[in-house]
């Protein structure tokens, strides 16, 4: 493994570790991203279920993209997570940045998700 890798792999660890201790039973905002995409994920990890998944995948999302790995794809994604967590009536949730650094694409996917109703 390199030093980079254990280094995203503690990042990650100590992430979980924060919030499985503060969740208090909300719902978990995963989010995870690749050099070309960005997805995120409601997950109840109670149960084991995901409720709600958006992705700059979605045909919806990549008409309307240039790229899915940008700032502009990650809004999109954000807002699009929120909308689907209202229709489930979702409010509050625990972010979930997977060891990801909070900022860029990361960042603005939670501001997005914030300005369209989620709590965290």
């Amino acid at each position: 493994m390199s030093r980079l890798s254990d280094r995203t792999a503690r990042r990650t660890t100590a992430v979980r570790r924060k919030i499985r201790l503060t969740s208090g039973g909300r719902t978990r905002l995963s989010v995870f991203r690749s050099s070309k995409h960005i997805h995120a994920q409601l997950i109840d990890d109670e149960k084991g279920v995901t409720l709600a998944a958006a992705s700059s995948l979605e045909k919806k999302l990549r008409e309307g993209a240039k790229t899915g790995a940008n700032i502009e794809a990650a809004k999109a994604v954000g807002k699009l997570i929120a909308e689907r967590a209202k229709e489930k009536g979702i409010k509050d949730v625990v972010f979930d940045r997977g060891g990801y650094i909070f900022h860029g694409r990361i960042k603005a996917l939670a501001d997005a998700a914030r300005e369209g109703g989620l709590n965290f």
